[in-house]
């Protein structure tokens, strides 16, 4: 007998082995248990979630010889038939060969003949969109009013094409896509019947690589048992796949953290000499960002789906908050347009090389000197000042609409002073921090210090209550509570003892009472008063009053934006 593939072989034969799709196995078990069954079925979803298996389960219940319920004997000869695909009364069809409006005609006229065998006949019409629109219209009036002896069931991957006055006639069902341990646990099952001997992990990258279709995940089960002679093993379905491991994709995130141009295309060099696939890598790297995020906003979070937190923990105070999601939407666009490059290779340089071209600027304009070094590991001299140069002007050049709805301003140039007028650096040198009151002079050691990710978050909503020499205690609003957590503690500890130079334990403590004079909320000071003298100057400015007074002009308020 011939080898028969897993997706044929493990096709559910019963609603109890159907995986998912509970909302739909439970309506249609209702209505085969209380006998209230519709004429016409309409299920949509993307392939291989079970579609034409749900009808032909359908099919099977309706003509069971036991009787119409919703657990067929699976014994009976009409049963065994009708999981071989060779019961007369069931006819399946393929629209997308059929979409002829003679070929309809050919099918309605033995609608009105009673089964040979069963007590129903079972249509199945499998991507019932492709039919052609003379074909709809001459099913619309046997559809609304079909003989008792007849059941319609539609499937389709694109039910938008579908007119509505089909839909309307039909009782539809949204299968869903299957998540990952869903397949995965189906997978185990059947690799345990089959014998099949399998490393950890296996089932969950073949899982996640089916991408909600039970059908796509047994076909590379098939293909993987294949491939590595019967076993499942890791390091051949990376080969089979072209997946990009964990290693590799950390590896580049920290190279992007650093500023390491030269590091990231090595790395892309290297997987291009193993020939993995370069559109998993910018996918890989998206979804590394995307847990990296989960990790900055909900510290502690852990999802059991996925391993290597310790890692991604790692790379959260590796990488800024600004950082994270710059880089994951370059990723997810550069993904979107590989296809559109010279070759895979060229278009994921360009991906990369962008994330570092667009990066913002590390820390406050006022603070060039120090910002090159401001994101573990340090960067190299060489490389930091140009990086730091662009990242600088790049606020200035960001809002160019903004500057050409400014003719002639003569007062624009004034809220672009406080970079080169900022006075705290030179209050604040660091070999004064010692000495310094308690309050605002934590603003400008904040500068000083090389803090970056969730740790330089926490201080920037801190404010410094009092200080001795071994021990500082802050105040944080309750809100903010979560990003205090023990380990962005004790590093905010660590900064502050290498730069004062000698060791410093902290206390944080919330405060409720009044508003706190951090370094984010005097940013957010900072930025509303210069809104109000952009706006002061743009109102003021002779020629945007002489387009008012004249032409009727109207000021966009929030097209207004101040010069950095």
């Amino acid at each position: 007998m011939s080898y028969q593939v897993l997706a044929r072989k493990w096709r559910p034969k019963t609603f109890a082995q159907l995986v998912g799709q509970e909302h739909v196995s439970q309506a249609l078990i209702n209505g085969l248990d209380q006998d209230r069954l519709h004429h016409a079925f309409l299920f949509t979803g993307t392939r291989g979630v079970g579609k034409t298996t749900i009808a032909r389960i359908l099919a099977k219940c309706l003509n069971c010889e036991t009787g119409v319920s919703s657990k067929p004997c699976g014994e009976c000869s009409s049963c065994v038939d009708l999981d071989d695909g060779r019961f007369v009364d069931m006819i399946e069809i393929d629209a997308a060969s059929r979409t002829g409006v003679d070929d309809m005609r050919e099918l309605l006229e033995s609608v009105q003949y009673t089964p040979s065998r069963g007590r129903y006949k079972v249509y199945i019409i499998d991507e019932v969109h492709m039919l052609s629109p003379q074909s709809f219209n001459a099913l619309l009036k046997t559809l609304e009013e079909p003989p008792p002896h007849v059941k319609f069931v539609f499937a389709t991957t694109d039910p938008h094409k579908i007119p509505v006055t089909i839909l309307s006639r039909c009782l539809r069902f949204n299968l869903r896509r299957l998540l990952p341990d869903q397949i995965a646990d189906y997978l185990k099952t059947l690799v345990e019947t089959e014998g099949v001997e399998t490393e950890p992990e296996t089932l969950t990258v073949l899982a996640r690589a089916a991408d909600g279709s039970m059908r796509d995940g047994l076909s590379l089960l098939d293909q993987a048992i294949a491939f590595g002679a019967g076993k499942l093993v890791m390091s051949d379905l990376e080969k089979m796949l072209g997946l990009v491991d964990h290693e590799h994709v950390t590896s580049m995130i920290r190279a992007l953290a650093a500023g390491d141009a030269q590091s990231l295309l090595g790395i892309v060099e290297e997987l291009v000499s193993q020939s993995r696939d370069l559109q998993t890598v910018l996918l890989n790297l998206a979804e590394v960002l995307h847990r990296v995020t989960l990790v900055q906003c909900v510290p502690g979070y852990r999802d059991p789906e996925r391993s290597d937190w310790d890692a991604i923990e790692d790379l959260a105070e590796t990488l800024s908050a600004e950082d994270a999601q710059l880089f994951y939407q370059i990723a997810i666009k550069g993904g979107s347009e590989l296809g559109l490059a010279p070759d895979p290779r060229t278009g994921l340089e360009m991906t990369l090389l962008r994330m570092l071209a667009f990066r913002p600027a590390p820390q406050e304009a006022g603070s060039a000197p120090s910002s090159a070094p401001s994101r573990p590991p340090a960067r190299t001299g060489q490389k930091a000042k140009p990086a730091a140069t662009a990242s600088q002007s790049k606020p200035v050049a960001a809002k160019p609409a903004a500057a050409k709805s400014r003719p002639a301003r003569p007062a624009a140039s004034e809220p672009a002073k406080p970079p080169p007028s900022a006075p705290e650096p030179e209050a604040g040198r660091p070999g004064e921090q010692a000495a310094a009151p308690p309050g605002s002079d934590w603003v400008t050691l904040l500068k000083e210090l090389n803090l970056s990710g969730q740790v330089r978050e926490l201080a920037r909503n801190v404010q410094l209550k009092s200080r001795s020499d071994d021990r500082w205690e802050f105040e944080i609003a309750p809100a903010l509570r979560h990003l205090g957590s023990a380990g962005c503690v004790d590093r905010l500890g660590e900064a502050i003892s290498n730069q004062m130079g000698h060791p410093v334990s902290i206390r944080i403590i919330d405060q409720e009472n009044s508003e706190l004079q951090t370094a984010a909320a005097l940013e957010e000071q900072k930025v509303r008063n210069s809104m109000s003298e952009a706006e002061k100057a743009i109102n003021d400015d002779p020629t945007v009053k002489s387009l008012k007074e004249q032409m009727g002009a109207l000021l966009v308020e929030d097209s207004i934006q101040p010069l950095q």
